[in-house]
Order: C-alpha cells, then sequence, then structure tokens
C-alpha cells in the first residue's frame, strides 16, 4: 500500500516585512540538510516570499526535486470559531461572517490537496507557515476545528505527517527541532521557557 509522506516545515524565521532573516536562511539550510537523507520527490511552498525563499535554500539541499508554488499553503487562518475562546478574543476581532467563510474555504481547500493518500509512494515537503502546520496536524488527529489554536511550531521546525489508504493519518513528528542548534531554536514563539 503506498505512503503519502508529508514533511510539513514552518518557514525559517522572518523580518516584520515578511522576509528570510540570516538565521531564517541558516535555519532553512538546515532542515534542508536533514531532508537530503529522504527520496524528497517535490518541494511545495506558499506563494508568500518568505516561504518561496526557504523552499528554494531547501532545495538545493535536495536537487533531484522540483521545487513549486501550492496556493493552498499560504499563510491564512484556517477556522473562525463561533464561539471565540476568551484568550483569543483580541485576535478574532473584527472577522465576520464573510472572513470565516472565506477561512473554511481556503482550509477546505488546503486539507483536499495535501491530507490524503497517493495513487505511488511519494515524498513531499510543504514549506508553509504555523498556521497551516497547526490545521493539518489538527486534521491528522481528527480533533475538532477549534483545536488548531495553540498548536504553534517554530521557524524550521519539521512535522511529518503519513497517509494511507484505509487507514487514519499517522503524526510522526510535530515541531521537531532536533537539527537546529540551541540558538536557532523556538524562534517564531512567543517569550517564554522552553525545554
Amino acid at each position: 500500500m503506498p505512503t503519502r509522506h508529508v514533511h510539513l516545515v514552518r518557514h525559517g524565521a522572518a523580518d516584520p516585512f515578511g522576509a528570510l532573516t540570516e538565521l531564517g536562511e541558516r535555519q532553512s539550510e538546515l532542515v534542508g540538510r536533514r531532508l537530503a537523507r529522504l527520496p524528497i520527490d517535490t518541494v511545495w511552498h506558499s506563494p508568500l516570499p518568505r516561504a518561496a525563499h526557504c523552499a528554494r535554500i531547501v532545495g538545493t539541499c535536495l536537487p533531484e526535486a522540483a521545487v513549486r508554488e501550492a496556493p493552498e499553503l499560504v499563510d491564512h487562518v484556517p477556522y473562525v470559531p463561533e464561539d471565540v475562546p476568551a484568550p483569543w478574543a483580541a485576535f478574532f476581532d473584527g472577522y465576520g461572517a464573510e472572513e470565516a467563510e472565506q477561512s473554511r474555504r481556503a482550509a477546505e481547500a488546503l486539507t483536499a490537496r495535501f491530507a490524503r493518500p497517493a495513487e505511488t509512494e511519494t515524498h513531499e515537503v510543504l514549506v508553509t507557515h504555523a498556521y497551516q502546520v497547526a490545521w493539518l496536524v489538527r486534521d491528522a488527529l481528527g480533533a475538532p476545528p477549534v483545536r488548531w489554536l495553540g498548536l504553534n511550531c517554530g521557524n524550521a521546525a519539521l512535522t511529518v505527517i503519513e497517509y494511507r489508504d484505509g487507514d487514519a493519518p499517522t503524526v510522526l513528528l510535530y515541531n521537531d527541532m532536533g537539527h537546529l542548534p540551541d540558538e536557532l531554536r523556538w524562534t517564531g514563539f512567543g517569550a517564554g521557557t522552553r525545554p
């Protein structure tokens, strides 16, 4: 039975304007080196510059893999809850029915394209954003839509999900930063104590 191996990578650290920083470039190279041991077919990326730049760097470590854009990977809020949890009230301030519907459609397109088995054995890298990683992990675990909230991941962290016909998805890794030295870990998170 063929397995679709989806290797999710949040783009490397970026500046406030959305461009990868030198630190983000280094993170991107290190995650690319880690993935170089695998038979990667394609590196898909969000259309946003920080993800596209990260994917090009990852792609230099995977010369056999095609590097391609996938609009479904663009950064967006995947789900707007009807009853917003109190800690998230400010985040969702101003989201109306139209924005919630756009979010729902974008999330459906993301899962329809990438959260399913493939006809042949594939190894794909998806260079995307924290919310899209959270949404795909939530989906793989069969958790309620609101559970994407709070599932954060670090820049250049690796998450792996496998899809097979007839089986539930398998989350193999989540937010793995083992390829990054201490000084490059936990970027993309707020301040706090980290292991």
